[in-house]
């Protein structure tokens, strides 16, 4: 996987002026295969150019600023985003910040800022229902008459549709808080997943039999709390191993407290506290609940441990490299 370049803003962006920048915008919350169209054809018209292929998302989503009350839970962070966008081979990936005076631009304002910073800029490319601009008055029509004034083209991608409806991240989010993971999964395509470090924990996994790695992982979007089939890798290794995981507030065992990931790896386990891993979650296996004992929460626990190995040797799932 090669090292993407991230910018912490328009204004902190230093990229050659001399190559041809094709620049893909948008939210791009989850970078599904709708959003991948976008970047695709952003990185298919670098190569055409001999330029670089960039990304502009931003952060925080702006119903944060709109509607604090009701804002939009976000499916990953940036860097949920670098490591997906640097798998997809863009060369760099800028957060733009979504404050007060950002949601002041107006929507002719757009296109002279992103050229104001990216003086490389010949092509920006966003999905063709996208809107921008104060107000949220800018389309693509507009971003098109603008970008022939600045001499910037402007391509607009269409949605791609999975079944009867477009892919979008609201249908994404809604599957993830269902644990409709498979379903997630296939509109993303690739596995949702979850990043962090391994922590310390008070070791019951262990008494019962079944050692877990606690990772530190709090999601704006939480996935459905229950047991999951997954897979776990590390940072720095393309190695995975199969597993079984509870993404909840142990109810049987915890009184309270935030949600968390614990991972069970079927088989020897090689990571310890400290290591940071990636768990992709695969299928939904059972929600969440509350056990009348340790001796009951052992007999499930088992059980799910089973009912993971079996679907991961329904799916040719083994240690991989």
């Amino acid at each position: 996987m090669k090292a993407i370049r991230q910018f912490d803003g328009l204004d902190a962006v230093d990229l050659p002026a001399t190559q041809p920048l094709h620049l893909a915008v948008g939210m791009f919350d989850g970078l599904h295969r709708g959003h991948q169209a976008v970047i695709q054809a952003a990185r298919d018209g670098a190569k055409r150019d001999q330029g670089l292929a960039a990304v502009l998302t931003f952060w925080p989503h702006p119903s944060v600023l709109l509607r604090p009350a009701n804002a939009t839970r976000m499916i990953m962070n940036p860097a949920g985003k670098a490591r997906v966008l640097a798998e997809l081979g863009v060369t760099a990936f800028i957060t733009e910040g979504f404050t007060p005076e950002f949601a002041g631009l107006a929507a002719e304002e757009f296109v002279p800022r992103l050229k104001a910073a990216l003086p490389g800029l010949a092509a920006i490319y966003v999905g063709e229902n996208w809107r921008f601009g104060r107000g949220r008055l800018g389309n693509l029509a507009l971003l098109q008459a603008e970008g022939k004034t600045h001499r910037v083209a402007v391509i607009g991608v269409p949605r791609v549709r999975d079944g009867d409806e477009p892919i979008s991240s609201t249908r994404i989010r809604r599957a993830i808080e269902e644990g409709k993971v498979d379903a997630a999964n296939a509109l993303l395509g690739y596995p949702h997943f979850a990043t962090g470090r391994v922590i310390g924990g008070r070791g019951l996994g262990r008494k019962l039999g079944f050692p877990t790695l606690n990772l530190d992982w709090a999601p704006e979007l939480e996935p459905r709390h229950g047991v999951y089939v997954v897979t776990v890798r590390g940072a720095k290794s393309a190695t995975t191993f199969p597993g079984v995981a509870n993404f909840g507030v142990r109810p049987t065992v915890e009184s309270g407290g935030r949600a968390q990931l614990e991972v069970h790896v079927l088989g020897d386990c090689p990571f310890t506290t400290g290591d940071e891993l990636t768990v992709d979650l695969l299928h939904f296996l059972r929600g969440e609940q509350k056990f009348l004992g340790v001796e009951a929460l052992r007999a499930q626990i088992e059980s799910d441990r089973n009912a993971a190995g079996q679907w991961h040797a329904a799916h040719g799932h083994k240690n991989t490299a």
